[in-house]
């Protein structure tokens, strides 16, 4: 049996464009926030159906930092999965500073770019078989 489990799985809208850079030994790291909808409420009593936004930074490395800066704009649709990561730092003000995020170690592409063309995937598909919208 495991000592534990650290694992997130979320489906949301980019916030913004990715950000993407190298470390001082040359590592690719990209960060992007992650906008999660829920909807709840709407039951029995003629109650209004409620949507709230819960947001994410989510945190890729190496060779999935690249693509997520090379393929991925603001609002595109996304499948993270990975694990919930807390760091601290000294503020400019001298007080401690903490964040958690997700760092990724899966993202799936749930869409493609407005306007983008179908992809040339040859044969006798129909586009109308394909797993996303059109």
């Amino acid at each position: 049996m495991p000592d534990g489990l650290n694992k997130v799985m979320l489906i949301g809208n980019l916030g913004k464009d990715p950000e993407m850079r190298y470390t001082a030994n040359g590592r690719a790291v990209t960060t992007f926030t992650l906008a999660v909808n829920r909807s709840y409420g709407g039951g029995q009593g003629g109650e209004e159906r409620k949507e709230e936004t819960e947001w994410f930074t989510v945190v890729t490395w190496e060779k999935l930092a690249e693509l997520i800066g090379q393929h991925l704009q603001k609002g595109r649709k996304v499948f993270v999965e990975g694990r919930l990561a807390s760091r601290s730092w000294d503020g400019p003000d001298g007080q401690k500073r903490y964040r958690t995020e997700v760092v990724a170690n899966q993202v799936l592409f749930l869409d493609r770019p407005q306007g983008a063309p179908m992809p040339d995937i040859g044969g006798d598909i129909d586009p109308d078989d394909l797993p996303f919208d059109q």
